[in-house]
């Protein structure tokens, strides 16, 4: 038995501990909504921002898919190494068309660039290890261009550019490794 009188009943009311701490969650919910306020002035802007982000996203999957298919209609022989590697940016270009911005029409008096043309077949070194280097490379850049994408980015869409980022690192590893 403790030497110090216990009240013999229990207290009715809140505790300072379920005080503080809901204080402390009130305070958290009003920092978060001040937070939330300010963001909405960008509400009209943003989702068109991201629509075109993602649109971008796609479209550089979907020229890094032509590359891969490229090099391997030039080199067959390395189908099953590249084979897994272009399924998952085949899946890339698809997670990233779902929710992009549909594609503006070129101008109508300009010539496009031939870097812009969608039907213009990229270039393929006649060495497999240098095509992969290529692939590698590319993979690599895009990597790069999607971490930088991502500060800008919406939550959600931050989430999976740095998703298929640290993918495309991977890729240009196992890439790259298989020369070693």
């Amino acid at each position: 038995m403790p030497s110090y009188p216990t009240p013999s009943h229990a207290r009715s009311g809140p505790r300072r501990r379920s005080l503080l701490t809901g204080a402390a969650g009130a305070a958290g919910a009003v920092l978060l909504s001040g937070c939330s306020d300010s963001a909405s002035t960008d509400a009209d802007e943003r989702p068109s921002a991201a629509a075109r982000l993602r649109a971008r996203a796609a479209r550089d999957s979907g020229e890094l898919l032509g590359r891969y298919d490229a090099v391997i209609a030039a080199h067959p022989s390395l189908a099953g190494r590249l084979g897994p590697l272009r399924a998952e940016v085949k899946r890339h270009e698809a997670v990233f068309a779902e929710g992009s911005a549909p594609p503006t029409p070129p101008p109508s008096s300009g010539s496009r660039s031939p870097s812009a043309s969608p039907s213009r077949k990229p270039s393929v070194p006649k060495d497999e290890k240098d095509a992969v280097r290529e692939l590698a490379k590319a993979e690599k850049e895009l990597a790069k261009s999607r971490g930088i994408d991502l500060l800008d980015a919406p939550d959600e869409l931050a989430r999976l550019l740095a998703s298929v980022a640290a993918s495309g690192a991977a890729h240009a590893y196992l890439l790259t490794e298989g020369d070693k």
